[in-house]
């Protein structure tokens, strides 16, 4: 497995993470924890070595998983997770990021990660309500009482990483970047990340599945399984969106690799410090994003690939209203 370092930080990880996310939360189908914790050592067999999680994913069950499967092998991964949020009764309630929540939020995650230290702890959504210099310097003191070893932020604007960065050098922001995603182009992530060092954890960089070529407009989707709620995946987005799975699959069948491939090797290519996380349940899915690590698109494919994906308007938001004001801030 090939590695790569998330920024400055010195963090080294296998070029592609783990997203674990969807092991038992948002897709509507859980795996058990027995299943869970062998997907995830699976993972660490085929040299994985970076692991995504976060408290309000189960809520709380996800990290469980994960700091079982990894315990064994502490020593040889790199785990993440994140902050963020008021959780009550077992749902999300808002975003929270007051110093004393983070606090709590980290050391709820140690105990069920069975950890340490946390590798990498994200604040999960800025908070508008907390000065960002608080939540980096809260996190700046987590680091310094070796409870934590380095800070992420997921999903902020460009100013906001900038003002955190100067108190604490952030590793990496984890923001949604795929094909057919590319707001970190255009809105000033990947420019700051480039400035000031910082890796760019990419996060559903399969498109939530659909890039994959497995689904279309016909595919239905089961209650408790969080697309229902996003407008990409109304049976006429998906529709319209078809043409850039087409794409991947012209660029696939020249390659000898399938879409899914494709669209990880694309943004592997676009800056060495981009770490996508894809995520699945299935084995033979985790196997095939890892064979992504093998595939080398030349400029020439860079180019045609950049050139026909110009030509294909994306239709529909990527969350709904409610949930993309919480980005970008």
């Amino acid at each position: 497995m090939q590695k790569r370092i998330l920024g400055k930080s010195g963090l080294e990880v296998s070029a592609l993470g783990f997203g674990c996310m969807g092991l038992n939360f948002s897709y509507g189908h859980a795996l058990s924890t027995e299943d869970g914790v062998t997907l995830v050592r699976q993972a660490v067999e085929r040299g994985v070595t970076f692991f995504d999680t976060a408290e309000v994913y189960g809520p709380y069950t996800n990290e469980e998983i994960v700091g079982e499967a990894l315990r064994p092998v502490r020593d040889r991964v790199v785990i993440a997770t994140k902050f963020g949020f008021n959780i009550v009764d077992g749902k999300m309630a808002g975003v929270n990021s007051r110093p004393e929540q983070i606090r709590k939020a980290a050391e709820g995650s140690l105990k069920r990660l069975g950890v340490d230290v946390i590798d990498l702890l994200y604040q999960h959504r800025v908070d508008p309500a907390v000065p960002i210099e608080d939540v980096a310097g809260t996190v700046k003191d987590l680091i310094a009482e070796g409870k934590v070893k380095h800070f992420g932020m997921s999903e902020p604007g460009a100013q906001t990483v900038r003002r955190a960065h100067a108190v604490q050098p952030v590793a990496a922001l984890q923001n949604e970047y795929s094909l057919w995603t590319r707001g970190p182009e255009t809105n000033g992530i990947l420019e700051a990340c480039e400035e000031l060092g910082i890796a760019l954890v990419a996060y559903s960089p399969l498109g939530k599945g659909f890039l994959t070529g497995a689904m279309t407009r016909d595919t239905k989707i089961g209650e408790g399984d969080f697309r229902k709620l996003l407008p990409r995946f109304t049976p006429q987005a998906m529709a319209k969106n078809q043409a850039l799975v087409d794409l991947l699959k012209r660029i696939a069948e020249d390659k000898k690799a399938t879409p899914a491939q494709i669209a990880l090797a694309w943004l592997l290519a676009r800056k060495p410090w981009i770490v996508p996380i894809p995520g699945t349940t299935k084995l033979h899915r985790l196997e095939e994003n890892l064979g992504a690590t093998d595939i080398a698109l030349s400029s020439d494919d860079l180019v045609r690939i950049e050139t026909a994906a110009a030509a294909i308007r994306v239709e529909g938001e990527r969350y709904p209203e409610q949930l993309m004001k919480t980005t970008g801030l």
